[in-house]
């Protein structure tokens, strides 16, 4: 049988917990940027082929209101 002491997890030192914390950290963060890379480049891909099927339209200038700055009332 194995003792006790074989059993219970060795403590890590603080430095050590750091670098896990460190590492765990740094992986969620690549993991969410491969996320969001990954659905930027299909919403770019899904974009584009909408523009390529649909035909041109002229951009219509917007109007500006002016207001009278004149101040006569």
């Amino acid at each position: 049988m194995p003792s006790d002491d074989a059993m219970r997890p060795k403590r890590e030192s603080a430095e050590s917990k750091a670098e896990t914390t460190k590492r765990v950290s740094q992986e969620l963060t690549r993991a969410a940027t491969e996320r969001r890379e990954a659905k930027t480049a299909k919403l770019r891909a899904a974009r584009l082929a909408q523009e390529e099927s649909q035909p041109e339209q002229p951009i219509a200038k917007s109007r500006r209101k002016t207001s009278d700055t004149s101040g006569s009332k």
